[in-house]
């Protein structure tokens, strides 16, 4: 059963232009649900509104079957953790997490049950007694998680909470708020605009741009298969590579951007328009280095290297584009030197160039599931 159900939702200030336009969306009990897209796009005001804390402009929202559209925040049985972490800064810890639970006249004993599970599972058993001044960005985020995991409402709702935090307590609090969704069953919409955090959070993810949905679908399917060019450029990182491509007169070749001529296999080109202006994509892992294989063969100038450590990107200048290829482990090359890239028409994807719109998804081979005792 679907806990939360938004019908055609529409959001617009004073009559004009809509910040948001037929949105249609059923979130499921238990889902990990995450809305990312650019700054502007909407996500945050669509939160809000299934909070209650902006007005609907128009459309039907129903939380467990029931419509909400008037309902207070408070009649939602929901929980919310902000971007700013919103703590009462004269308030302790202790008395920051049973805020809320005060405010509802919650038994003591029951209030003190569920703050000693709480910091148990968040780890603040030592901080009750400090104010937020005193403590840290991923402290004070715990305990804004900590007065939403005591209210005991099975829907949670997060807007941005790891954006002030730097990135390796980042990546600790997204294992951390993932896991405590699973233990605890919650139904969780979450917003970021930053993809990495939407892909490995999320059950499902739903990209937002200009107040339209893009594309709904799991993190795998939308790198995979996007629907259209914003989508493909917008999940994953390395960016997606793009170029402008067209067939040669005798559809033998495809030429990119003017460099890059791709003999045309009828076997994976079959479906794609001769005569139509294309833009194609290639994910920077299937930019290959060329080890002992000659065909699909390219030799392309190196214009930045970065060694991560355990992968090494590598820039390369294609036509007006800069293309980056991930290697594993290191690779010492030198900028302004030619590399030989191997680039398979088969992991390239085909968009329509007029309309962004997706033509042919790169056909990949999937890899086999661990092994499970």
């Amino acid at each position: 059963m679907s806990q939360i159900d938004l019908i055609n939702i529409a959001k617009s200030y004073d009559k004009q232009k809509d910040v948001l336009n037929g949105i249609d969306l059923s979130i499921e009990e238990g889902e990990f649900f995450v809305l990312v897209g650019p700054s502007g796009s909407g996500k945050s005001t669509l939160l809000r509104m299934i909070a209650g804390l902006e007005e609907i402009s128009g459309g039907v929202l129903k939380i467990n079957g029931q419509t909400v559209n008037h309902l207070p925040p408070k009649d939602r049985n929901l929980s919310m953790v902000f971007q700013n972490y919103a703590l009462y800064p004269h308030l302790s810890v202790k008395e920051n997490i049973l805020f809320g639970l005060k405010g509802r006249k919650v038994e003591k004993q029951e209030q003190m049950r569920r703050l000693h599970d709480a910091v148990e599972m968040l780890g603040l058993q030592d901080l009750l007694k400090r104010k937020p001044r005193e403590l840290s960005g991923g402290q004070r985020q715990r305990v804004a998680l900590g007065r939403a995991v005591v209210s005991h409402a099975p829907l949670c709702l997060m807007d941005e909470p790891l954006s002030n935090l730097d990135a390796k307590l980042r990546a600790n609090m997204r294992v951390e708020i993932r896991r405590l969704q699973k233990k605890l069953g919650l139904t969780m919409v979450y917003v970021t605009h930053d993809q990495v955090e939407a892909m490995t959070m999320g059950d499902r993810i739903m990209v937002l741009n200009d107040g339209k949905i893009q594309q709904i679908g799991k993190p795998i399917t939308l790198y995979n298969e996007p629907e259209n060019l914003f989508v493909a450029s917008f999940i994953g990182s390395p960016k997606i590579n793009l170029g402008s491509a067209v067939f040669s007169e005798n559809a033998k070749h495809l030429i990119i951007e003017d460099e890059l001529h791709i003999p045309v296999d009828p076997a994976v080109f079959h479906h794609i328009p001769k005569d139509r202006k294309l833009t194609v994509g290639i994910r920077a892992e299937h930019l290959e280095p060329c080890l002992a294989k000659k065909e699909n063969m390219y030799k392309l100038e190196a214009v930045n290297v970065e060694q991560l450590g355990n992968e090494t990107l590598i820039a390369f200048e294609v036509g007006s584009e800069l293309w980056t290829a991930k290697w594993p482990g290191q690779w010492q090359i030198e900028f302004g030197q030619k590399v030989l890239v191997q680039m398979k028409p088969e992991n390239l994807l085909f968009f329509d160039a007029d309309s962004g719109e997706l033509i042919k998804s790169a056909e990949l081979e999937t890899s086999q599931g661990a092994v499970t005792v």
